[in-house]
């Protein structure tokens, strides 16, 4: 056990490690800058002797309080003493306990610096109140009250007022009769002001500060005294009188203040002297202390200061609360004996011993502490978990403050570091006490000296058995549930390999599965599946050895090998290689799983089929063997003498052999039938396809082929093809054979059509060739194995295939969205979709770009000229499942698809119908949804395809040129009805705009909107859809359709506006649809529309919108038309533009002051209010009109309606910045239990 006299064997300890303080800076700073620092002796005591405290996260301020506690003798003695009886309190909650154990810890310690974090537990906190930068004296104050709250009924129990407190008087006397009122308080600090209000120059030293405290004031004029004896205001004296000092003495440098000017906090870097030794004999009055002492207390106001306690109020003093002292009141019951206060006064000389230092603004900073010990006069900074031994000087430099001269803003020029909290302990021989010597510490703490040893020395012990354990991945084929498992293996460098194997068995939990001597570790590489080596005759060795050293993390993996009880184990040499060997027949055109072989590199051909034909019993002379080398590279080996390391073999490889004496060897091998059978294999994928749950009813087929310009003309017959499909539902190989047949039949059609040079068939996506999907990540390994596939059935003509399809998923752009873009990019199923843009302009939030017709419709209308942007025909819109003239273009040349009838898991629906379906997945999306008709019972350009991700999200897969490449093995679809997109169509999302309802926007229905239509076509075909699925009985001439853009409503389109050509047009385009009370009186694109809504000051309300439409951008004519409105005269409108969404919700408290009312501008397009389209709210007033007085009642009762109004609107509430959290501490570790100083 080593005392605290902070003198030590420097031999015995490491050098200082962390950042050195700066050449002439005080010796432990907050600035980091050392470039020799470093955490690598972290462990190591400070050569000081002293241990410093981990800063949580933003707890520096308790580190320094902690320290200076630590280093008091009387507070550290007293603690000692205490015992804690664990019977009747939890130690994890115990203030006093923990405080024990940390003393304990900074005594005996081997460590740099020790965790604070038992301590702040049994304060109540969590984690994140470590984040909360608080005041230092703010703690301070609460931990003393909470000490005093847990310290009740013990020796202790007036500790904290034995140490710390002092008493003063509180007086008023009257300047005309001399009447005093009066009241003791006492207090555990004093608070001492840098520079007084008002002025531009600071206190110069302590001294100056104390006496200004006590200094009275005149209360005179305004501020008179009521005086209970002359029954009158007087003039009166007001002031503080020092009655007692503790024997600690606190002192606060009120370094934080607040400008008025700035309305900011700000901090106070004055410079500021203080001496070592403080004559406080000269601040007492003695007189004070004779007379007759009636104890009152009332709440003082002070900003940082505790409650108050005491209970009575002095009956010569009057009831005046406005004293702001900064003193903590505390509370007397009895009056105090004072027969020794002349002597008292002669032997108040205090030394000081702790300068708490704040570095930093008033924003945040960094304490830290300076403390002499006791033991040996000897100064040392504790700034966290540095300790260093400092100067006198040093201390100086805590002053604050320059050399050059003080303006009001300090901070600009002075050091931010300075002194913020001084404690001083009175220099009396009798009472100053000596830390308390090992042999004279009680029992209790003995014990608990001894426990903390201990602890460190197990703490110690585990660190040293971590050092020295070995960490690696352990993985285990389970031999019953044929599962590869995965655990972390941790076994001591000094453990055999025979002591691991068992350690691992029971990690793998295999005692029910398989026997401990059929079990071994060999060397394994799990990323390409290579089983290494094996470590025959090896089973003493320790694994330090074996592994290659003491390791967290190694290049290789461990795996536990399991076998049968009659089974041998292989011996794996190094330089071997893995080789998974898959035997292929093609009669049944099966694929068998797979079985393990090794090999040599330097193998040949022919060695290699020996080795396989005598593990499958196949013949060699017959053999074919095909490596896979990487996902879909098929090579035939058929050089006998090439070695397997030519033929780039590597670790792990794969092969499939097929030794049947068929002719289809004798066949060139990229026309045989077995390339083409494990080209199959390699691309084949399973899916599950989720069928829509009811039939499509007349609804739907009315819906679907309305106006449906490619099958207008064979609406019956189609509807007849729909009935036929879902009422005579054939057996799955009927269906699937009647499919092939006819994707035949098409085939042949389209290729013949071809040959005839129909030019309307030309490829329209060349921009998607080469898109590379983000998604390919199904390699040949996840390609089904052992699976019975069907016959593959290739159609020719691939280039006839580029299509596109547009649809809900809401693409943004047609340049580069794949099906696989839209599937990964959208955010759900009816939300914005991002994606890739080639060169083109940035999609704004409604899907209209940049060139949309908001930016150029005045410059049109001014140059009398219409203009057009020309979009390419690859960009029109959607890929079609039909051509131009209406037939089928969605054949692919891979098209193999088998189904089965598939019973999902539960959960999925009653009625619910799956498939789980075999496809090649190089089919294209409308070959896939062809093979679907029949199942889904309409054709395939009225269903969609959604693809289902894990979190049951659902995305449409849009692209039918598109392949499903991106889809691998067990991916989810799902069918949902619904017509797609021709060529040259958008589904455009319809909103209805209600400027006067608190929700302004409503959602309507989904429309689709042609290139080339205009504006009143798309109304027209409106017309029906709202008076069905709406019940909106609306003319054409009484609605209006305009711009949206997020929920702002922007230009109105006229009914002579062709889409694509005037309105540009895309995929996830939204518009409003605006009902109108009367004629529309926009007629002109030059014309202009604004939403306007009259303030009424007087009656503090707001009237409904009112739309305007001006003929111009003119101010002036802006004005007339709101006075015609309105009535007001033209002189006296005032109007201010909206801020914020639509409908720009301001709150009534601050709309008649906050807006920018009347700007000088003529007119409407320049700053600051840049209104150049359709939609923008303008509020206007009669500034003759007066604002309505408010009652505080009825201001609160408008403040509440309004924040509750805005909240539910989602618009802005009035800004307040973020409060600041008061420090607690809860007492019995529950926030409900707490002890709050704010």
């Amino acid at each position: 056990f080593q005392e605290d006299s902070g003198t030590t064997d420097d031999s015995a300890q490491d050098r200082f490690i962390g950042p050195l303080p700066r050449e002439g800076s005080v010796g432990c700073t907050n600035d980091y800058v050392s470039q020799s620092y470093s955490y690598s002796s972290v462990l190591s005591k400070s050569e000081t002797g002293y241990v410093g405290l981990v800063n949580q996260a933003m707890t520096c301020y308790l580190n320094s309080l902690l320290q200076t506690l630590f280093m008091t003798p009387e507070f550290r003695n007293a603690l000692y003493k205490w015992e804690f009886e664990e019977s009747e309190e939890d130690p994890v909650t115990s203030i006093p306990y923990q405080l024990q154990r940390l003393f304990v810890l900074l005594q005996t310690s081997k460590k740099r610096a020790i965790e604070t974090t038992d301590v702040t537990r049994s304060f109540g906190w969590d984690s994140s109140e470590a984040w909360q930068q608080h005041d230092v004296q703010e703690l301070c104050r609460v931990m003393f009250d909470a000490l005093e709250q847990k310290w009740k009924q013990t020796e202790q129990a007036d500790l904290i007022n034995q140490l710390y407190q002092g008493k003063l008087k509180d007086y008023v006397r009257c300047l005309e009769c001399g009447y005093e009122g009066w009241r003791i308080d006492t207090y555990l600090d004093i608070p001492l002001v840098i520079r007084p209000y008002g002025s531009n120059q600071a206190f110069a030293s302590v001294e100056e500060a104390l006496h200004a405290f006590i200094q009275p004031e005149i209360l005179d004029g305004p501020n008179q005294y009521f005086c209970e004896r002359c029954k009158k205001k007087c003039d009166a004296r007001k002031g503080l009188r020092f009655l007692h000092f503790p024997y600690l003495l606190t002192l606060q440098l009120k370094r934080f203040d607040f400008d008025y000017t700035t309305m900011h906090r700000i901090k106070l870097n004055d410079r500021m002297t203080f001496p070592e030794e403080l004559d406080m004999s000269v601040f007492i009055d003695v007189e004070d202390e004779k007379s007759p002492q009636t104890e009152s207390c009332t709440d003082s106001g002070a900003e940082n200061e505790g409650s108050c306690h005491s209970d009575q109020m002095s009956n010569d003093f009057s009831n005046d609360d406005g004293v702001d002292e900064g003193i903590c009141l505390e509370s007397n019951s009895a009056a105090e004996r004072l027969s020794k206060a002349g002597s008292e006064k002669s032997s108040l000389l205090y030394e000081l011993f702790s300068v708490m230092v704040h570095s930093g603004s008033a924003a945040g900073g960094h304490y830290y502490a300076c403390i002499k010990s006791f033991s040996d006069d000897q100064w040392y900074s504790f700034n966290d978990q540095h300790v260093s031994k400092i100067t006198q000087e040093d201390i100086k430099k805590t002053y604050g403050g320059s050399s050059g001269s003080r303006g009001y803003y300090s901070s600009a020029f002075a050091s931010s570091t300075n002194a913020y909290m001084l404690i001083y302990r009175l220099k009396d021989p009798t009472r100053n006490a000596k830390f308390l010597e090992a042999h004279e510490y009680p029992e209790h703490i003995k014990q608990l000296v001894q426990k903390e040893r201990e602890l460190e020395e197990q703490e110690k012990r585990q660190r040293e058995i971590e050092r020295n354990t070995c960490k690696i991945k352990l993985f285990c084929m389970h031999p019953t549930k044929q599962i590869m498992m995965e655990n972390k293996l941790e076994v001591h460098k000094d453990r055999t390999l025979k002591e691991a194997v068992e350690i691992a068995y029971k990690l793998m939990d295999l005692e029910e599965a398989v026997p401990l001597d059929c079990c071994r570790l060999v060397k394994y590489d799990e990323f390409h599946d290579y089983l290494e080596r094996s470590y025959e005759g090896e089973e003493d060795t320790p694994m330090g050895l074996l592994l290659g050293g003491v390791k967290s993390t190694y290049m290789f993996d461990l795996l536990l090998e399991t076998r049968r009880p009659d089974q041998i184990f292989q011996c794996y040499k190094p330089g071997e290689v893995m080789v998974k060997v898959h035997v292929v027949d093609l009669k049944t055109e099966s694929v068998a799983p797979p079985i393990s072989v090794r090999a040599y590199l330097n193998q040949t051909v022919s060695e290699f089929k020996q080795l396989i034909s005598k593990a499958t019993h196949l013949p060699a002379e017959t053999m074919r063997v095909v490596l896979e080398r990487c996902y879909n590279d098929l090579r035939l080996l058929n050089v006998s003498s090439k070695t397997l390391k030519a033929e780039g073999f590597f670790r792990s490889n794969k092969v499939f052999i097929e030794s049947s004496e068929s002719l289809d060897r004798h066949v060139a091998y990229t026309d045989s039938h077995l390339w083409k059978l494990l080209d199959r294999h390699a691309n084949t994928i399973r899916l599950y396809v989720s069928l829509p749950e009811q039939s499509p009813g007349s609804q739907f087929r009315r819906a679907v082929y309305q106006k449906s310009s490619g099958d207008s003309g064979n609406l019956d017959e189609a509807c007849e093809r729909v009935k036929g499909s879902v009422g005579n539902m054939k057996s799955v190989e009927a269906i699937l054979e009647e499919s092939t047949e006819k994707l035949k039949s098409l085939s042949l059609q389209q290729q013949q059509e071809g040959d005839n040079g129909d030019s309307s068939k030309s490829t329209e996506a060349s921009d998607f060739e080469n898109i590379e999907s983000p998604l390919n990540e199904v390699d040949s390994s996840a390609s089904t194995e052992n699976r019975e596939l069907e016959n593959q059935i290739q159609i020719s003509d691939p280039e006839n295939l580029q299509s596109e399809e547009r649809s809900d998923s809401d693409v943004n752009n047609d340049r580069s969205t794949s099906s696989v873009d839209s599937d990964i990019l959208s955010s759900s199923h009816s939300s914005d979709t991002l994606c890739n843009v080639d060169n083109a302009p940035l999609p704004l939030a409604n899907g209209l770009d940049s060139h949309s017709i908001t930016s150029s419709r005045r410059s049109k209308a001014n140059q009398g000229k219409k203009e057009t942007w020309d979009t390419a025909e690859e960009d029109s819109g959607t890929d079609s499942e039909y051509d131009e003239s209406g037939k089928s273009r969605g054949e692919a040349q891979y098209m193999y698809f088998k189904s089965e009838p598939y019973t999902a898991d539960e959960g999925s629906g009653e009625g619910q119908k799956w498939l789980m379906v075999h496809v090649d997945k190089r089919i294209t999306l409308s070959a896939f949804k062809q093979h679907l008709e029949p199942f889904v019972g309409v054709p395939s350009s009225h269903f969609k395809v959604f693809r289902v991700y894990a979190s049951n999200q659902e995305f449409e897969s849009v692209r039918l040129n598109e392949t499903l490449s991106s889809f691998s093995d067990d991916n989810k679809i799902t069918i949902r009805l619904g017509r797609a997109l021709k060529k040259g169509e958008y589904r455009v999302k319809v909103y209805q705009l209600l400027v006067n309802e608190p929700e302004p926007c409503k959602f309507l229905l989904d429309a689709v909107f042609a290139k080339g239509m205009t504006v009143r076509q798309s109304k027209e075909e409106l017309l029906p859809q709202l008076r069905e699925q709406c019940g909106l009985d609306l003319t054409i001439d009484r609605f209006r359709l305009r711009k949206k853009t997020w929920k702002n409503p922007g230009t109105v389109f006229l009914d002579y506006h062709i889409y694509e050509e005037d309105i540009n047009i895309s995929s996830n385009w939204e518009v409003f649809l605006e009902i109108l009370d009367g004629v529309e009186k926009m007629k002109s694109m030059s014309q202009l529309a604004v939403l306007s809504r009259r303030w009424r000051p007087s009656e503090m309300k707001l009237d409904s919108f009112q739309e305007v439409v001006l003929e111009s951008s003119s101010v002036e004519e802006l004005r007339e038309k709101l006075s015609e409105i309105s009535g007001i005269p033209l002189e006296n409108i005032e109007f201010a533009k909206g801020r914020g969404t639509f409908p720009c919700d301001i709150s009534i408290l601050e709309i008649h002051q906050d807006l920018d009312w009347n700007p000088k501008v003529s007119t409407l397009n320049v700053w600051p209010l840049y209104i150049c389209d359709d939609g923008a709210v303008i509020f206007y007033r009669d500034r003759t009109e007066e604002l309505m007085e408010l009652t505080d009642e009825q201001r609160n009762e408008l403040m509440k309606k309004e924040s509750s109004r805005l909240q539910k609107t989602g618009h802005r509430v009035t800004y307040s910045p973020r409060k600041e959290k008061a420090l607690k501490i809860y007492l019995d570790g529950a926030p409900n239990k707490d002890l709050t100083q704010d």
